[in-house]
């Protein structure tokens, strides 16, 4: 369990040490020796950065991932002669992966001796990925072209076949009045929007956190300590607010490595959320904290963490001191605050949008939340009086989040099970497990059963008899929803689609609407009944597809319009069902890169962005049969806007029959 935890240690660590130089903290270079006719030494070295690492490729398996080689046609142009040997090594104790570790610093140099089996080869390539590391570990990728002639190495430009490349031909549509989508509202409110909700949060996750019992017996001991520093209040308050300032920005800074991520692969976090092995990943993890928060274990970070950073806020003094001091919080906090940030992380997975951005404004907000009493009571300590004592409501706080981490945790292994075609965790069992979720929450909530690690029992509180009540009305609010007396449209996104059923239903599409889930026989269908397009890019992991079609298509004036007046062609992005093999294709780019489509999601995730040049969902288009663009493309927006979008793309069809 360590080494998992460790795992999530890295994705958290602090980035205090990166700056915008460090862009590209490795320099790579090369020489090539010849040592006969067919035998030549290559060499391949890097120019370390000062504080940065490389890993070896013989460092141990159950740490950081070691750099790896891949020799383009070995055995075909050349044979490798031994194994690729190393410079001189250095070696550390991880206590995060509680392994040695085996790195490079300042330099390495990589040497491989190869024999050529083609005497007519001029040139080898050669592909390097490693992780180069400085608190925030970077995994990166270089390609050599290494010239063995002394002239300068040319890049062979890739090839694919004529199927293909004509199949690569066949995904571009001929669309016109293509310029009306540069128009598309990009749904800057609804960013914006999305932003304060994850704000918002992050901030009610912060202050949840100050309830457990790893952060709120430190209120009124912290804050004492600033008020009656030196004996000078003024500065005591002044110091309490900086304290709360470095709580927030240490916060912000645990979500840095996401945008790090992001510069390496645009892409890489949205995977999170379409990724079957993430979402179970994921999954197991969340049911991970759930236990430690019912208090079967305790998660910590390893006490020479805290031990080092409360010796330097000694040490140091002043401004930095005290910044060691809320670095010394945010280590012994950990076991409760841990398993509330892997929550903030796994929601803004779910949502949509750059997930790196959403995961900062979450952050901030459980920041400030973690930061507002420190700076309120140094302002008006006579407030601590009104704190309550703690005790076991703190044990209560932490079973709740406990029970919401595992109804969380089932959301992962839905979407998992959702775009991994399964069929095996359908709408029905989803919410029965959610069900029986919220029955335990309410049972345990009014004394039924209890956890070993709860106190001696006492009567029930006045807050908890609420949230049990609370909880129980929201099991029996799903109980209607399951048997279908009332609509589930609070919770929009989060169990699989209606048509996701254990009941065999008519249509496999939203609603029941028919649709189709190919491009090609959509648009011979609306060719021939003379209908217009809905173009309907989206997921079975995203959350505000599901709110459009739960909550805007389902509208009595707009499905009408849905069902009668178009044509729907739903594309699905996260699909990973494999084409048939005679529908798999290699795509060529513009700029010569060759992308491998296998899948059906890969397939309509290129035709998406070759096409509309967007790669986010929903994304809605109005086509013609003959691929007009009847109106701006639309994404997550209201009721109200999407009807009068519908309904334009309709006039504007019947417009163009006219003039035909």
């Amino acid at each position: 369990m360590k080494n998992i935890f460790g795992v999530l240690l890295l994705v958290f660590s602090f980035v205090t040490g990166y700056s915008q130089s460090d862009d590209n903290p490795a320099v790579w270079t090369y020489e090539v020796q010849k040592d006969s006719d067919a035998e030549y030494t290559l060499k391949i070295k890097a120019d370390i950065h000062e504080g940065w690492h490389i890993y070896s490729q013989f460092t141990d398996e159950n740490g950081s991932l070691p750099s790896e080689f891949t020799f383009e046609k070995a055995g075909e142009d050349y044979e490798l002669v031994g194994t690729t040997s190393e410079s001189a090594t250095l070696t550390e104790y991880s206590e995060i992966f509680e392994v040695n570790e085996t790195f490079f610093k300042d330099r390495a140099v990589f040497t491989q001796k190869i024999k050529l089996l083609n005497p007519e080869v001029t040139q080898v390539s050669i592909g390097l990925f490693y992780q180069i590391c400085k608190e925030v570990c970077i995994p990166k990728d270089e390609v050599f072209h290494i010239s063995l002639t002394g002239e300068k190495a040319v890049v062979i430009e890739e090839t694919v076949d004529e199927r293909s490349a004509q199949m690569s031909a066949d995904m571009v549509l001929n669309l016109k009045n293509k310029d009306q989508l540069a128009q598309a509202r990009e749904g800057v409110m609804e960013e914006k929007s999305g932003l304060w909700t994850i704000f918002v949060l992050g901030f009610l996750g912060g202050l949840i956190a100050l309830l457990t019992p790893c952060v709120f017996p430190m209120i009124p001991l912290t804050v004492s300590f600033f008020t009656k520093q030196g004996g000078n209040k003024s500065k005591g308050i002044a110091n309490a607010l900086l304290y709360g300032f470095f709580i927030v920005v240490i916060y912000f800074l645990l979500s840095l490595p996401f945008h790090l991520f992001d510069s390496v692969d645009s892409q890489i976090l949205n995977t999170i959320a379409t990724n079957v092995w993430l979402n179970l990943f994921f999954f197991i993890i969340f049911i991970f904290f759930a236990f430690s928060f019912f208090g079967y274990y305790e998660l910590t970070l390893p006490s020479s963490w805290a031990n080092k950073m409360d010796s330097a806020s000694s040490k140091v003094g002043g401004a930095f001191g005290i910044f060691f001091m809320a670095v010394t919080l945010a280590i012994v906090s950990f076991s409760c605050t841990g398993p509330i940030l892997g929550g903030l992380l796994g929601s803004t997975a779910l949502s949509d949008g750059d997930v790196a951005t959403n995961l900062s404004a979450g952050m901030i907000g459980f920041g400030v939340a973690l930061a507002l009493p420190f700076g309120l009571f140094a302002l008006f300590p006579a407030w601590l009086n009104s704190l309550p004592k703690s005790g076991g409501w703190m044990t209560t706080v932490k079973v709740t989040l406990g029970f919401l981490e595992l109804v969380l945790a089932f959301k992962f292994l839905s979407n998992a099970d959702l775009v991994g075609n399964w069929g095996l965790f359908k709408r029905e069992l989803f919410l029965g497990v959610w069900i029986l979720l919220f029955v335990l929450l309410t049972l345990y909530l009014f004394g039924i059963f209890r956890f070993p690690h709860d106190g001696p029992k006492k009567p029930l509180s006045k807050g908890r008899k609420i949230v049990g009540l609370a909880s129980a009305g929201f099991a029996i609010y799903l109980i209607l929803g399951l048997s279908n007396v009332t609509n589930l449209k609070l919770l929009s996104g989060f169990p699989p689609p209606d048509f996701y059923s254990l009941v065999e239903t008519e249509s496999d599409c939203p609603l029941g609407i028919d649709c189709f889930k190919d491009f090609d026989k959509g648009l011979a269908y609306a060719k021939e009944v003379n209908k217009p397009i809905l173009l309907d890019f989206t997921g079975w992991a995203c959350v505000n597809c599901r709110k459009m079609e739960e909550t805007v298509w389902s509208e009595p004036d707009i499905y009408p319009i849905l069902k009668d007046e178009y044509v729907l062609i739903s594309l699905y992005i996260d699909d990973r069902k494999e084409l048939p093999e005679a529908q798999q294709f290699s795509f060529k780019y513009e700029s010569g890169r060759v992308k491998e489509i296998k899948t059906v999601g890969e397939k309509w995730g290129t035709f998406q962005t070759l096409n509309f040049n967007a790669a986010s969902q929903p994304y809605y288009v109005l086509l013609s049969p003959e691929l007009e663009v009847l109106n701006t493309a639309v994404q997550y927006t209201d009721r109200d806007t999407y009807k009068e979008w519908l309904q334009k793309g309709v006039s504007n069809f019947k417009q163009l029959g006219q003039l035909k």
